[in-house]
C-alpha cells in the first residue's frame, strides 16, 4: 500500500491539474532528475554516456516529436528522418555561414527550418490520410535524401559530401567530454518534454486527439482541422529538427546524408508504436529498448561462451529483435507505455487482489 492516493486532497484548481498530482508520481520523479543530473555524470563510464544514454535521450527527444503527430493527432509519418536530416544541416550551415553564432541559437534554428519543412509536406495532410499520408511523408524522405546528397550548397561544397562540426561551446562552456555532451542534452530533452507535456495537456493537445478519434466530428463541434493537423506537424518537425541537430553535433560529430536515412525514420516509428502511442513517457520506454536490447543480444552468446562470426552475430540480432518486436505488439499493442500504467494501477490495490 506504498502508491495510494487517500488523504491526498486538493483544494485548488492549480493543485488538481498539476502534471503529477499524485505525491508518490512526484517524489519518483525528482529522484529520476536526481540520477540523471547528480548520480549519473559522477558513476557512468565514458563509454556508457557516449554510447547508450546520449543516443537514449536524442532518439527520446525525436521520438517524443513524432509521438505528437502520428499518437496525439493521427496523422501517419515515415519521413521523421528526413525533418532530422533538416535541422542537422540548417544548424550546420548556420555555423558555418556565422561562425558567431551560438550553439543553442544553431540548434533552435535548425528546429526552425524543420518546421518549415514539416509544414510544407504537412498541407497534404488536409486532404488525404492514412496509408496516403504516409506516402507523401516517405516522399519527403526521399526528396530530402536526394536534395542533401546532390545540391552541394548544403553541405558547403564538400567533395565527399560529409560534414563535421568544430570544438562544441556553449554560453562559454565546453562541450566536449562525454559528461558535458550528456549534460547539454539532458537539458535539452527535459525541457522540451516537459513542454510537450503541457502542450499535450492544453487545448491544442485535445484539439489534436479530436482529430485523431474522429476528425469529422470534431469539425462539428468547431475545430479546424487545417489548424489542428499543422500546428501538430510544425511542433512535431521543430522537436524532431532539434533532435536532429543534437544528434548530428552532439552524438556524431560528423555525419553524411545516409545517417538520416529511411532507416532512421522506420526507427523512429518502431519506438513510438514499441513505447506507445500518445504518450510521452511511452518515448523513453521505446528509445530504451531500441538502444539496450541490441547491446543486450549482442552480449548473450558471449555469456554462453558462444564465439560467432560478425555477420552470424549481426543476423540472429536482427532475428531476435524482430521477433521481440512483434511479440510486445501482440501481447501489449498499447506498447510498454501501457504496462507500466497497469503496474501503476496493481500498486493502488496491493495487496489486495481486487
Amino acid at each position: 500500500m506504498f502508491y495510494r492516493e487517500n488523504g491526498q486532497f486538493k483544494s485548488t484548481y492549480r493543485a488538481d491539474q498539476q502534471i503529477f498530482p499524485i505525491r508518490q508520481d512526484r517524489v519518483f520523479m525528482l529522484l529520476v532528475l536526481a540520477l540523471a543530473f547528480i548520480a549519473t555524470p559522477l558513476l557512468a563510464s565514458s563509454y556508457f554516456l557516449q554510447a547508450i544514454l546520449i543516443p537514449f535521450l536524442i532518439l527520446s527527444l525525436a521520438a517524443i516529436g513524432l509521438n505528437i503527430l502520428v499518437g496525439y493527432c493521427g496523422q501517419i509519418s515515415i519521413g521523421s528522418g528526413a525533418f532530422m536530416a533538416v535541422g542537422a544541416y540548417a544548424a550546420w550551415n548556420f555555423g558555418v555561414r556565422i561562425p558567431a553564432m551560438p550553439l543553442v541559437l544553431q540548434i533552435l534554428l535548425g528546429g526552425v527550418f524543420a518546421t518549415l519543412a514539416g509544414v510544407v509536406f504537412g498541407v497534404p495532410s488536409l486532404r488525404i490520410r492514412g496509408l496516403y499520408l504516409a506516402v507523401t511523408t516517405l516522399a519527403a524522405q526521399f526528396f530530402m535524401d536526394w536534395a542533401f546528397l546532390r545540391i552541394p550548397y548544403f553541405t558547403n561544397y564538400s567533395s565527399s559530401g560529409n560534414v563535421s562540426v568544430p570544438a562544441l561551446y556553449a554560453f562559454g562552456l565546453p562541450v566536449q567530454t562525454p559528461v558535458q555532451r550528456y549534460m547539454f542534452v539532458l537539458i535539452f530533452v527535459v525541457v522540451f518534454a516537459l513542454l510537450a507535456k503541457n502542450l499535450v495537456r492544453g487545448a491544442i493537445g485535445r484539439q489534436w486527439m479530436a482529430i485523431r478519434d474522429m476528425d469529422v466530428a470534431a469539425s462539428v463541434i468547431g475545430i479546424r482541422p487545417m489548424y489542428a493537423k499543422l500546428t501538430a506537424f510544425a511542433v512535431s518537425s521543430f522537436i524532431i529538427g532539434v533532435a536532429g541537430a543534437l544528434w548530428a553535433f552532439v552524438h556524431l560529430g560528423s555525419w553524411e546524408p545516409l545517417a538520416f536515412d529511411l532507416t532512421r525514420s522506420l526507427q523512429l516509428l518502431f519506438i513510438v508504436i514499441i513505447g506507445g502511442l500518445g504518450s510521452i513517457v511511452g518515448s523513453f520506454f521505446g528509445a530504451a529498448f531500441m538502444v539496450l536490447l541490441p547491446v543486450f543480444l549482442t552480449n548473450v552468446p558471449h555469456l554462453f561462451g558462444l564465439n560467432l562470426g560478425v555477420d552470424t552475430a549481426s543476423h540472429i540480432e536482427h532475428m531476435v529483435f524482430g521477433a521481440l518486436i512483434v511479440f510486445f505488439l501482440i501481447v501489449e499493442p498499447h506498447g510498454l507505455a501501457r504496462l507500466w500504467s497497469i503496474g501503476k494501477e496493481k500498486l493502488r490495490l496491493w495487496p489486495f487482489p481486487h
